[in-house]
């Protein structure tokens, strides 16, 4: 689960996921005149032990190249047909086996 998880893989899809979101918005953010930034370095050296190993694990230096998730093409007519004429025949494949197990 760590593995699959890892804060790369979740920061690649924040990224994407904002950057598709910001092209929703109509208006201009701009950086309050106290904002305050802060740093990689400035939030991870201070930190002990097991902490700073997950800060240091968890930080990162670029964003994938490639989007988080990737659909399938839609299927056309002939495909879906054949698809929902598989799960039918299925259906009923399992439907046999069952009444005969009932005997």
């Amino acid at each position: 689960m760590q593995e699959e998880l890892k804060m790369d893989y979740v920061y690649d899809y924040m990224f994407h996921l904002l950057n598709e979101y910001s092209k929703l918005l109509t208006y201009k953010p701009t950086k309050p005149k106290k904002a305050i930034e802060f740093c990689l370095e400035s939030m991870g050296c201070p930190a002990k032990g097991l902490v700073k190993e997950f800060m240091v694990e968890s930080m990162v230096k670029t964003p994938a190249e490639s989007s988080p998730c990737t659909l399938p093409p839609a299927l056309d007519d002939t495909s879906l047909e054949g698809l929902l004429r598989k799960k039918e025949n299925l259906t009923k494949q399992v439907e046999i086996w069952e009444s005969q197990n009932k005997i």
